[in-house]
């Protein structure tokens, strides 16, 4: 079986068709198809349904997929176990993190990394919630994952790397006026606000719907004003008068630079960020990432 055949299918899957993968890949489609059917003439199964435009797994596709994502990794871990021992000159590391998490503390702790290790690429995925971050590391398509701690993750190892605060962003005062004191902001007064928030599930939205049902505030009854997955926005819609918004610290000190005011809350808000991957056969870039992200002072303990 060729490896490139497997690296093919699943690049049909996780791109949604063949033309976007042939794109990724840099392939005619043609090519990209024949390859795709000589890998199923060699397993004795159609492995993909074709109708119009889209592309299904079939039954033997489904079948196929994890496996399929696995021999990919082990191959990439056996060519990073050859570069290790030229002292780490090349590899990849597929990292998944929060996009609230990404500007702190993701973009230090990569930058960091690819300081002490030039010649590792690191792949960035982009997860929908932090239940589709942990799938991700589970199957194999991120070695190594930085989400908030909610729950135990079963089956990963667990690593703290730092406790973030989040704080209340509330649009500029109107010019040549005062804006209020930054007296910490209750649940029942964050309740009260027209709020610019991430849609439900993710790690923000979780936390602003913990915040606003605790003190006696009405559970989960908040006043959305915008509600956008897109985590790049929030910041400038506070900016422009659209809502407030509860974000972390290096977001709010963003914000606080263009005029916007930082309350802190009252009781204070919180989250645990921590490194999450497999119990055992990470790929030597993965291996080098965690040692250089890990606090000296910090536990790693492996779920069941």
């Amino acid at each position: 079986m060729d490896l490139r055949q497997v690296e093919y299918l699943v690049a049909i899957v996780d791109h949604g068709g063949f033309t976007r993968a042939a794109n990724v890949l840099g392939l005619a489609q043609p090519s990209l198809s024949q390859s795709v059917r000589r890998l199923e003439e060699e397993l004795g199964a159609p492995l993909l349904a074709r109708m119009g435009r889209r592309v299904t797994l079939t039954d033997a596709g489904e079948a196929f997929l994890g496996p399929a994502r696995r021999m990919l990794r082990e191959a990439q871990r056996a060519r990073d176990a050859v570069a290790a021992h030229a002292g780490l000159t090349a590899g990849t590391l597929d990292l998944v993190a929060l996009a609230s998490l990404a500007v702190d503390p993701v973009a230090g702790l990569v930058a960091s990394f690819r300081r002490r290790h030039p010649g590792v690429t690191v792949r960035m995925l982009d997860p929908s919630s932090p239940a589709h971050l942990l799938e991700l590391v589970r199957s194999g398509r991120a070695e190594v994952g930085i989400t908030d701690a909610d729950g135990p993750p079963a089956g990963l190892v667990v690593v703290t790397l730092s406790t973030q605060s989040l704080v209340a962003v509330l649009p500029p005062p109107p010019a040549g006026a005062d804006g209020p004191a930054p007296r910490p902001m209750t649940p029942a007064e964050l309740a009260s606000e027209p709020l610019v928030v991430t849609p439900p599930g993710t790690s923000l939205r979780s936390l602003v719907d913990r915040f606003v049902g605790a003190a006696g505030a009405p559970s989960g009854v908040i006043r959305v004003a915008v509600e956008t997955d897109q985590r790049d926005m929030l910041v400038p819609l506070v900016l422009r008068g659209a809502g407030v918004a509860v974000l972390p610290p290096a977001l709010a000190a963003d914000a606080a630079a263009e005029g916007a005011l930082v309350r802190p809350l009252d009781p204070p808000l919180s989250r645990r960020i921590v490194l999450v991957h497999p119990p055992e056969g990470l790929a030597p870039a993965a291996t080098a990432f965690v040692a250089a992200v890990t606090p000296p002072a910090s536990s790693a303990t492996a779920r069941a």
